[in-house]
């Protein structure tokens, strides 16, 4: 699965928890969920759950507190997937 596809998806799971329209129109590799889509803890962790379910992978406790950015996070995804 190429990083495009991955973003790709990950833009849907995250869209519903998004607090702040403008950045998530302008998300990119460096956006943050909390600062960039004020997106608050608990639905970070939901966003966890979804990602565990759409790419069909485990996420640990010491990756998901690494999961608050889009690059951070298509890496663990990708890390994952090729594990």
């Amino acid at each position: 699965m190429t990083k495009a596809e991955i973003i790709n998806k990950l833009t849907t799971i995250v869209k519903p928890y998004v607090q702040n329209e403008e950045g998530f129109k302008n998300m990119s590799e460096k956006t943050d969920f909390i600062n960039d889509l004020e997106i608050n803890s608990a639905n970070l962790v939901d966003i966890i759950l979804d990602v565990e379910d759409e790419f069909n992978i485990e996420i640990d406790n010491d990756a998901m507190e690494k999961m608050l950015s889009v690059k951070a996070t298509v890496a663990i995804i990708q890390e994952k997937i090729n594990a």
